[in-house]
């Protein structure tokens, strides 16, 4: 079974995302003509998940450079042509500083421009079609690289549990979106949900709010009913009771990554760190699901990871449909406010899991676990890395 869901619509020249802000209410494409369109909807959290974002901002880019090869606006020069890619990835780069995927994404495309450009014979147009083939390889290799992730995260859930050693059906939860709306398609720690459901080996998945944005009732849980997934929301604050009620019959806590320390060290979606926290007490894996692009061996603990702080609107209200839309019929959004005039907020949009609460990271390359003392080596999964063709 595939997931049907397509958040990310492209053609060379073209490229379309779903309006993430209007689901699940409404199911609405917005058109990225541009890398300033690719900032403004990622920054604006028209699409999100650390996958997505590197994707969308370097298609904006792809986009924005076959228009200029169209209209032959190019310069002939390779040097040139390098130097205006190069700072329309700084700028896309500004967009969401968490997720390393993104920056990741910009150095190993300046590397591959640098090369590109040592050819003495290289043109412009040569220089910019080296990209667009770069950003659309990406799209294709995400995919792929998701499901590899669903195989392994699903593979050893099943090995390493009480419940899958029982050959029992398992019961997931997760947290926040980390699906088709989060990726190219398919899903990182929602992959495995989706493999685990394919295989006719899942019972049950649970997913939070995840509030303050609601990615987990809005998003995820549009996925898991649109795949016919088993499925139930629970706000965030009900996650330790759910544990408590039903102990390690919870197989494992599977989440996603924004940015990944070379020691272990996760940055996800706020509220990761409490249900390691909640899986360390009662016993439960908690599992890590993140394509390689996610790990930052450049970053040494998790103390080194920035944390986006986001506006305080997003805590004090809520956004829904209102009641009735506009003189045409459509569907009008509106802000609600549930808070209190004057009240301070703090609003981070990530916290860091330690190593030590997790118990497995899940790669396109496998399952890597500690080691007797406790310790990741995550270097490993880069000494044989394969890049994106250019």
């Amino acid at each position: 079974m595939t997931s049907a869901l397509e958040a990310i619509r492209y053609k060379r020249g073209h490229l379309l995302i779903i309006d993430q802000l209007l689901l699940p209410h409404v199911t609405r494409f917005i058109p990225i003509r541009s890398a300033e369109d690719g900032w403004h909807s990622i920054k604006e959290m028209h699409v999100r998940g650390a996958p997505a974002i590197a994707i969308v901002a370097m298609l904006s880019l792809a986009v924005e450079m076959s228009g200029l090869v169209s209209q032959q606006k190019i310069s002939k020069n390779a040097e040139d042509t390098r130097v205006y890619i190069e700072e329309k990835l700084d700028y896309l780069a500004t967009s969401r500083p968490t997720a390393v995927n993104l920056s990741d994404s910009v150095r190993k495309m300046k590397s591959v421009l640098e090369q590109k450009t040592r050819t003495l014979t290289c043109s412009g147009e040569e220089i910019a079609m080296s990209f667009i083939a770069y950003a659309e390889n990406m799209l294709v290799h995400d995919v792929a690289d998701n499901r590899s992730i669903g195989e392994h995260g699903a593979n050893w859930i099943v090995a390493n549990t009480p419940s899958g050693v029982e050959d029992s059906k398992l019961c997931i939860l997760t947290h926040c979106n980390t699906g088709s709306l989060a990726t190219a398609g398919y899903g990182t720690a929602l992959g495995i949900i989706r493999h685990l459901h394919e295989k006719s080996q899942l019972c049950h998945a649970y997913c939070t709010e995840t509030r303050p944005y609601n990615q987990g009732a809005r998003l995820t849980a549009y996925e898991l009913v649109s795949d016919q997934i088993p499925a139930t929301l629970i706000t965030d604050s009900m996650a330790g009771q759910l544990l408590a009620k039903m102990g390690q019959s919870i197989a494992a806590i599977v989440v996603g990554a924004d940015r990944v320390a070379s020691n272990g060290d996760t940055a996800n979606k706020i509220g990761t760190y409490t249900l390691a926290v909640l899986a360390k007490y009662h016993g439960v894996k908690f599992v890590v699901a993140a394509p390689r692009t996610t790990i930052d061996m450049g970053t040494r603990t998790g103390k080194d990871i920035v944390i986006e702080e986001r506006p305080h609107s997003e805590v004090t209200t809520i956004t829904r449909p209102r009641e009735r839309g506009d003189e045409c019929g459509n569907i009008v959004m509106e802000n609600i406010k549930i808070a209190a005039d004057g009240i301070n907020v703090w609003n981070p949009a990530f916290d860091v899991t330690p190593a030590a609460l997790i118990d497995a990271i899940v790669t396109e390359k496998g399952v890597e676990v500690k080691d007797a003392n406790g310790r990741f080596h995550l270097g490993s999964l880069f000494e044989t890395e394969v890049r994106p063709s250019n």
